[in-house]
């Protein structure tokens, strides 16, 4: 990743990162690698079916980025996916359609109305969760359900979910081991650059957070949108901040005209080790124009290895950003209290 620290800016000191994120919010993320490793090394009983041919995800959030993550590995093969995040369900389902429905807290309203919908369609049904309501509604209609742990919060609970719903879900998401693995190793290789206890120049997570100052725009390429979108939501919910995110390649057909005039916005590339010739040929075409124009951006490169690792890896890199972001402007990352705004008048 290519950052440049602003010296006139003081390093983040952990002092200060305990004094705004009050929950600690960090030292769950500290721990990430650790909980991706117990979460995939669990005793939840694997889900046996092999006559999936077409999966609906359903989730919210960050249940709703964990699904993501699932359709962008399957978007490799040839079973149809795809990502519901509302509390519609596409009438095309049916007795030959597997649904997924995933809920951290188990009390999202738009996900149990998706479960419902599912179970009066017919439907085949897997439902995660730390219990609530889904749990409850599971269990009274003898529907497979999964309980799996929470830590601190939805966001922060990432790898606990996504690791444990692949070790259920090993039947059906075609993944093999060894990536899993590897996307693991990899974490901990991640971890040591951006982990709270090196608050300092190397931290590419804390550079990235000193640099984002504005409004940013973060351009992906289509294999990587899973984690563009969790990085959005991220910087909206630690943060308190706007964001746009745009695909690389429709945005050259639009959004790169907005540079025309003076902007607040920062732009910000993520892309693959392995991007396709023709995305490679946009990132080269998006340098020379933000320096022949003078428009400052950063860079975000995956590490090397399968979808997966790549995804996850960059995940964990922009939501510590997004934690040090939010500490850097004094604010706490934890509470969301538009969100419960929302919530308290849907009930």
């Amino acid at each position: 990743m290519s950052i440049k620290i602003i010296q006139s800016e003081p390093l983040l000191d952990l002092q200060t990162l305990k004094k705004y994120d009050i929950t600690q919010m960090y030292k769950i993320y500290d721990r990430w690698p650790e909980i991706a490793k117990k979460s995939y090394e669990s005793n939840l009983q694997p889900f046996d079916i092999h006559d999936a041919s077409n999966i609906v995800f359903a989730g919210m959030g960050g249940s709703g980025a964990i699904n993501d993550v699932f359709c962008s590995i399957l978007s490799k093969t040839n079973i149809r996916t795809s990502s519901v995040k509302s509390h519609l369900l596409p009438n095309t389902v049916d007795s030959d359609t597997l649904v997924v429905v995933t809920s951290v807290s188990g009390n999202t309203m738009e996900t149990l109305s998706v479960l419902d919908s599912a179970r009066r369609q017919g439907a085949k049904i897997i439902a995660f969760s730390n219990g609530g309501k889904m749990r409850n509604y599971c269990n009274e209609y003898s529907l497979e359900h999964r309980t799996i742990p929470l830590f601190n919060s939805p966001r922060s609970s990432y790898t606990s979910f996504l690791y444990s719903m692949l070790k259920v879900l090993e039947s059906v998401i075609p993944i093999k081991r060894e990536n899993i693995t590897e996307s693991i190793s990899l974490l901990e290789h991640t971890q040591k650059s951006i982990l709270s206890s090196n608050l300092n120049e190397t931290n590419t997570a804390l550079a990235l957070a000193h640099w984002m100052t504005k409004i940013p725009l973060i351009y992906y390429p289509q294999g990587l949108a899973a984690t563009a979108i969790r990085f959005k939501n991220s910087l909206q919910e630690n943060a308190k901040s706007h964001v746009i995110i745009e695909e690389c390649g429709e945005a050259c057909h639009n959004g790169i005209v907005s540079w025309e005039t003076p902007s607040s916005v920062q732009p910000i590339l993520l892309q693959g080790q392995d991007d396709h010739l023709h995305t490679k040929k946009r990132w080269k075409i998006y340098r020379e124009y933000f320096e022949e124009n003078n428009i400052d951006y950063r860079e975000v490169h995956s590490v090397k290895g399968s979808l997966l690792s790549k995804i996850v890896n960059m995940v964990y890199l922009l939501d510590y950003a997004s934690i040090y972001r939010a500490v850097l402007s004094g604010i706490e990352p934890s509470p969301v209290i538009s969100i419960d705004f929302v919530k308290k008048r849907l009930r």
